[in-house]
């Protein structure tokens, strides 16, 4: 699966010394993965998938955490 493959390299990926304008884009890429994700989920059930979207949702929350001048936790 292609996007497993995608969701996997942006859970890998630094998001340290990120501009603005990369965390918004990295956001909406999270968005996007974890959309994608979602829809094979619901044909499958498979509880990896669901611990992946669930490490991304993760992760988009502390990128806009970030964008919104909140120090990450």
């Amino acid at each position: 699966m292609d996007i497993m493959n995608e969701a996997l390299d942006f859970e890998k990926a630094k998001m340290s010394n990120m501009s603005t304008s990369d965390r918004v884009v990295a956001s909406r890429e999270a968005k996007r993965l974890i959309l994608a994700l979602n829809e094979i989920y619901k044909e499958t059930k498979d509880d990896d998938i669901m611990d992946m979207m669930k490490r991304l949702t993760d992760k988009k929350k502390r990128i806009e955490k970030r964008l919104k001048g909140l120090p990450p936790t």
